[in-house]
C-alpha cells in the first residue's frame, strides 16, 4: 500500500469582497445549520463554535452522525476541525480553514487532509469544499 492510497491533501481558496469578521460568521453558518449538499439540498449540521465542541449531523428520531470536534477556534482568522468527516471507516481527517485580510477584503483557504482506510471515491471528489466555499462567497457578497 502506497501512502496516497491512505491519503488526502487538498487545498482550496477563494477571495471575498468582505471582512474577515463576516466571513467567519458566514463559516460558521456554512458548517452549521447553513450546510447544503452540491446543488443546493439543505443539510443542516450542528457545530458548537468552541474549542471541542461537536461538528454533527442530527436527522432526528435519535439518529446522529459525528462529523468531527473543534480542535481550534481563533475568530475571525482560523478554524480547525478534526474526526471522521463523512467517512464511515478508520480514518482520522483534519480540516483548516484560514482567513486573512487582503487589499479588497479577504481570503479563505481551506485545506483537507485525511489519513486511514479511505474509499477511493472521496479521493477523487473535490467538489464539496469548492462548492461550500464558492457558497460562502455568494453569502457574505
Amino acid at each position: 500500500m502506497k501512502l496516497e492510497d491512505i491519503t488526502i491533501d487538498i487545498t482550496e481558496q477563494i477571495e471575498i469582497k468582505t471582512t474577515p469578521e463576516k466571513a467567519f460568521k458566514g463559516l460558521l453558518h456554512r458548517f452549521g445549520a447553513g450546510s447544503t449538499l452540491p446543488g443546493g439540498k439543505p443539510m443542516p449540521m450542528i457545530l458548537e463554535a468552541h474549542a471541542g465542541g461537536r461538528w454533527y449531523r442530527d436527522r432526528g428520531e435519535g439518529v446522529e452522525h459525528l462529523w468531527g470536534l473543534v480542535q481550534v477556534i481563533k475568530a475571525p482568522v482560523l478554524l480547525e476541525l478534526c474526526g471522521p468527516l463523512f467517512m464511515s471507516a478508520p480514518v482520522i481527517n483534519h480540516i483548516e480553514v484560514k482567513i486573512s485580510e487582503t487589499k479588497n477584503g479577504c481570503k479563505v483557504v481551506l485545506r483537507h487532509r485525511a489519513i486511514g482506510l479511505i474509499d477511493p471515491e472521496f479521493r477523487k471528489s473535490r467538489e464539496g469544499w469548492e462548492y461550500d466555499l464558492v457558497e460562502l462567497k455568494k453569502d457574505c457578497e
